[in-house]
């Protein structure tokens, strides 16, 4: 519950930026497609809205945990931790699906994001 709340607090907050003609970058953990779904709606009223979904297997997630959170979740030491005791769901139509686990640097990533930005007028 409080995760929802949280992510409809970052859409909200992006939702206003996009109304003042601003840009809003936001990278949260969005497990439910309920609550990607509400932000989509009503960050879209006011502008624009990209879904860019990084999907990274978890196995590479939990390499890559530098504070372990991952190996704590599996010990039962955190609870609702997503992708371990918590679902995940998948955005449905992500304008943009990267490979996280592919093992293209971060700035390859991030190139993909700037052009399809490009793409749609979003920056020049």
């Amino acid at each position: 519950e409080h995760r929802d709340i949280n992510i409809r607090r970052i859409g909200y907050v992006a939702s206003e930026i996009t109304k003042a003609g601003g840009i809003a970058l936001c990278a949260p953990i969005a497990p439910y497609e309920s609550a990607r779904s509400h932000n989509r709606q009503i960050i879209s009223e006011q502008g624009g809205y990209i879904l860019v979904h990084i999907s990274t297997p978890l196995e590479v997630c939990e390499q890559r945990d530098p504070k372990g959170l991952y190996r704590k979740a599996r010990a039962g030491e955190i609870k609702h931790f997503t992708g371990i005791s918590d679902p995940y769901e998948a955005p449905i139509s992500p304008e943009l699906r990267l490979d996280g686990g592919c093992g293209m640097s971060p700035g390859d990533l991030a190139r993909q994001v700037v052009s399809l930005l490009l793409e749609n007028g979003v920056i020049s």
